[in-house]
């Protein structure tokens, strides 16, 4: 097999969504690993995939958002299971961010018999919530994206700037261990990035499709993350390599 052909084959199947083994690739195609190696830089070197520890997965740096609706629908059930991890964290008393989205609208449905100051820049979340006995509801304020239906900008920002929640639920398109977790808008990014400041214990919160993909904007890096909340399919390997590296994962 010529190279051209092998590396073809490796971008397929990153693209896929597989985060790819050294090992691995060599003992599919027959050569050695430093031979992989070699592909593998080639192939990241022309922005085609992000080469890892001893892999590669694949590159999604695409600014392209679905809409809020396509959001909703897409891992429904994930994004209940989810809802239903988050919630049971939360104790009467307790202030918590949530973020805009699809996921964190699972939790804020679920959290209507508690006792609790929800500060949120989600429009549907700050819907679901209102006039709800026992939430104090705070919104951020800011422009309003029409595509995920936050607000955001400098006035959200500085409004989360004069809180320091109990915790957050954040979140994103995507979650590697390099980069930590991604959105596909620089100022929703920004907007996140300030909630993760504004709250003592933070979640990530986003289904199994998200693991290993990257967007365009970092939110925060994994370090500043308490624990990530998923759900649906995802690889016992997978969930291990991030487990080593001091990544608590609930699920």
């Amino acid at each position: 097999m010529f190279a051209e052909e092998r590396q073809s084959k490796i971008v397929q199947m990153v693209e896929n969504g597989r985060s790819v083994k050294v090992l691995e690739l060599a003992e599919r195609f027959e050569v050695s690993e430093s031979t992989i190696r070699r592909d593998l830089q080639e192939l990241e070197e022309k922005n085609l995939l992000k080469r890892t520890h001893g892999g590669a997965v694949g590159v999604q740096r695409k600014s392209y958002e679905q809409s809020f609706q396509e959001k909703k629908e897409a891992h429904f059930t994930e994004k209940e299971r989810i809802g239903e991890l988050a919630a049971s964290l939360l104790e009467d008393g307790d202030s918590v961010i949530l973020d805009t989205g699809t996921t964190t609208l699972e939790i804020a449905k679920r959290i209507h018999h508690k006792k609790l100051t929800v500060i949120t820049n989600g429009l549907d979340i700050a819907e679901e919530l209102s006039g709800i006995e026992g939430i104090e509801l705070i919104l951020t304020g800011g422009v309003l994206r029409g595509n995920t239906r936050a607000m955001v900008g400098t006035l959200a920002e500085n409004m989360l700037r004069g809180f320091k929640a109990d915790m957050a639920f954040i979140g994103a398109n995507g979650i590697t261990l390099e980069e930590g977790i991604t959105t596909p808008n620089f100022v929703e990014a920004m907007t996140k990035k300030s909630m993760v400041s504004s709250a003592t214990r933070v979640y990530a919160v986003l289904d199994a499709s998200k693991f290993q993909q990257v967007s365009l904007a970092v939110i925060a890096p994994l370090k500043e993350i308490t624990a990530v909340i998923t759900a649906g399919d995802l690889e016992e390997e997978l969930a291990a390599i991030y487990e080593s590296q001091g990544i608590e994962i609930r699920r």
